[in-house]
């Protein structure tokens, strides 16, 4: 089989950096393996491989790391993240390889985890993201059993003193033995330096010069660590997986005039869902009968309702307000929005960052680093200044614990991950680190105009009496729209719609090419088309001619009304910007970014709009024209952010720095751009770069935190002030505080 197949996993247990790099060394090494890429925050795995693999040995090395394994998914890199149909094409993949792999299949998810688990018992936590309470994890029960042992130590050792050293040995071993396998394998699988081989040679080299209570205090304190790891990194990962219990697992399916209730994830796209006021809509879809207000907060973060009615789109996970709605479903359970954005944060998380690549580069001299220096602390002192060789080896094992590179490895994924995560909750995603760093540095923002600064639909913006009044013309104007599907059309029947206006009958209505509609309403020739043709039939005044050319010149597409003899009125429509566009784009401007508008629209039309919203506009552009003006800012060296539809922008968006797609999350949006705004509010933009912005500023805490606790402990353990003990602290407690401190980016902005 020639083409590259990508096999997905949740892999167990993993808690920090130094996990996902002994992983991604080991399976890396495995033949036909291409590439590799592990996401602690994620929880998973996915191994490109030339389709050849043994699939079980890869899953059998990582069961021997100490860590769970079981399959989730399957994708050919051919396919795109957020392509439809994902799953379709996962089933045929999977298909692919079991044929190699009979019993592979049978295993299932639950007998792999618990080979995993049974296989190495009390290794490393190894039950799926830590689920249920701490103490109940295989990781807080040897945590416990250690420090459990620790205790009896210390009374053995008042009791009985002479015992006392043999004793604490003992306690030391009961948590190191697990240590030291693990180090072991990880050695033979690629990774000689792991925080658990600098554990194990600390702990021994302690009880060699005779430290042996402290070498079971710093192993109980090395447990309690890696335990506050494991707890830290579930809530990170809990705060994304969280989304999909949004959507509920139960739907009412309608089929031949009966409804009955059935499993949401068995839905069929094409299929008919009863959704009831109050229950939480199960698939996406459309809405063929009913109105009611949807709460959308749950995906949205949209506090108000959202009033939709006929032909609307409604998303999963979305609360139903005060009437049963009949839903047509569009997308199927793995394809839904949701699934979609946990899908594209999870793969966002896998793809690393210009700033942890470096680190991840940084850590593989820096760790064999701290060896050398380590031994050049224990030996060169007692060598070449008689110092004695107990105190200097000891300053050199406590060395070895502060070098640990965890708090430094973790300090950007950690970050990036809350931050996709916090996007995602708030409808911003964000395809990887990469593009979050590079939204921070941007200096300037090119808008689409319509659908990203407008509405995307004609709104009436002026009704305008001559011979009759306002009403009238609506009502007269709506009828002869009425069953028309013409964006203008719709904009009049729309606000008689809003002005409670009972339409009348309409006979004989017929479009004239160009110039109008006609029609008999209420026994009355009544005309309704452009200001040239309304004129061929009766004369404008200079007066009325004037009202029209001030509408026209404010960017307005204006129809006049012709009622038998009289030229009763003329309606005015736009397509206006959206409610929050000048805010947003003021956020903007006071950030000292530069905005423009590039549109495809007539000048006229485009320089009312961007009068109205304060932005420099460049109009009647076509796709290659937006790219050029793209290309053309980068060379003046701005740092360019696109934000279009995702259709007609996909060449400026994907010319751009960052491409962000605005509007419902369109598979082609999703696709073509780095980032989309899922619920097209312009003041996302600013959101976005100010997200980026306090990630990167969290990075640089948590890198100064890492580094700078390792910098004190480290003059004080050579000044003899502290030993083991505080030297592990300064590892998993760094470790910790930087886990926290990302995690404080899962919180809105104030």
């Amino acid at each position: 089989m020639g083409e590259t197949v990508e096999k997905r996993y949740r892999v167990g247990g993993m808690d920090c950096a130094g996990c996902a790099a002994k992983i991604d060394t080991a399976v890396r090494r495995m033949p036909g393996v291409e590439d590799v890429s592990v996401s602690v925050t994620a929880g998973t795995m996915t191994v490109r491989h030339d389709g050849n693999s043994d699939l079980v040995a890869i899953e059998r090395k990582v069961t021997s790391l100490g860590y769970s394994v079981f399959q989730v998914a399957g994708r050919s890199p051919a396919e795109t993240p957020a392509a439809n149909h994902a799953h379709q094409h996962h089933d045929h993949t999977d298909h692919d390889h079991d044929h190699d792999h009979a019993n592979h299949d049978h295993t299932g998810q639950e007998h792999t985890e618990e080979k995993a688990t049974d296989a190495l018992e009390g290794l490393h936590g190894h039950d799926v993201p830590m689920a249920g309470p701490w103490w109940q994890s295989k990781k807080g029960r040897l945590t416990i059993l250690s420090g459990a042992a620790l205790v009896v130590a210390y009374l053995i050792g008042h009791l009985v003193p002479a015992i006392a050293a043999y004793a604490f040995i003992v306690a030391m071993l009961v948590g190191l033995v697990p240590i030291a396998r693990r180090a072991v394998v990880a050695a033979f699988a690629g990774t000689p330096f792991s925080i658990e081989m600098l554990m194990t040679i600390a702990a021994v080299g302690a009880v060699i010069i005779n430290a042996g209570e402290e070498a079971a205090t710093v192993v109980f304190l090395f447990l309690v660590g890696e335990l506050l790891e494991g707890v830290a990194a579930g809530k990170a990962r809990a705060s994304i997986q969280s989304l999909t219990t949004l959507v509920p697992k139960r739907a009412f399916l309608e089929e031949g005039g009966a409804t009955r209730e059935v499993p949401a994830e068995s839905l069929a796209v094409g299929s008919t869902i009863l959704v009831r006021p109050g229950d939480r809509i199960a698939a996406d879809g459309t809405i063929l009968s009913g109105e009611s207000a949807i709460d959308e907060a749950p995906v949205t973060g949209e506090s108000t309702p959202v009033r939709k009615g006929e032909g609307d789109m409604v998303f999963a996970g979305t609360v139903n307000g005060d009437a049963a709605l009949r839903v047509k479903v569009a997308a199927a359970a793995a394809d839904n929005t949701i699934a979609r954005v946990v899908r594209l944060v999870e793969e966002a998380q896998e793809s690393k960052a210009p700033t942890e690549r470096f680190i991840d580069r940084f850590s593989r001299y820096y760790t064999p680093g701290v060896v050398v220096v380590a031994a050049l602390i224990a030996i060169l002192p007692p060598l070449l200044a008689g110092g004695a060789w107990d105190e200097w080896i000891y300053k050199g094992l406590a060395m070895l614990l502060i070098g640990c590179p965890c708090a430094l490895v973790i300090s950007t994924p950690a970050a990036i991950a809350a931050s996709l995560s916090s996007g995602a909750r708030r409808g911003l995603l964000l395809k990887g680190g990469a593009v979050l760093e590079t939204l921070g540095k941007v200096t300037a923002v090119a808008f689409d105009k319509t659908g990203t600064l407008t509405e995307g639909k004609p709104e009436v913006t002026d009704v305008v009496a001559f011979g009759l009044d306002e009403a009238e013309v609506l009502k007269y104007a709506a009828a002869l729209e009425t069953g028309s599907s013409h964006p203008l059309a719709l904009a009049i029947l729309a606000r008689a719609t809003a002005a409670g206006i009972t339409l009348p009958a309409t006979t004989g209505a017929k479009a004239l090419g160009g110039k109008g509609i006609a029609g008999t309403v209420e026994g009355q020739p009544v005309f309704f088309g452009s200001s040239k043709a309304a004129g061929a039939r009766i004369p404008l005044s200079s007066d009325q001619t004037a009202r029209i050319t001030a509408l026209n010149d404010d960017g307005k597409t204006v129809s006049v009304l012709v009622v038998g003899d009289t030229l009763a009125g003329a309606i005015a429509m736009r397509d206006e910007p959206r409610d929050d566009a000048k805010s947003g784009l003021e956020e903007l401007t006071e950030a000292g970014i530069k905005i423009v508008m590039l549109t495809g629209d007539n000048r006229r039309t485009a320089k009312a709009i961007g009068k109205q919203l304060g932005i420099e506009v460049r109009a009647e552009l076509m796709p290659e024209d937006k790219q050029r003006i793209v290309n053309e800012l980068k060379r003046d060296g701005l740092i360019v952010a696109k934000v279009g539809d995702g259709i007609n922008d996909a060449p400026a968006l994907a010319t751009a720095d960052v491409g962000i797609a605005m509007g419902g999350g369109t598979d082609v949006a999703l696709e073509t751009a780095d980032a989309a705004i899922l619920h097209g509010r312009v003041s996302d933009v600013a959101a976005l770069i100010a997200l980026s912005k306090r990630t990167m500023r969290n990075i640089v805490e948590n890198i100064t935190i890492a580094l700078g606790l390792k910098a004190v402990f480290l003059v004080t353990t050579i000044a003899g002030i502290t030993g083991l003990w505080p030297a592990i602290l300064a590892d998993t407690g760094a470790t910790v505080l930087v886990t926290i401190n990302a995690l404080r980016l899962l919180k809105p902005a104030k």
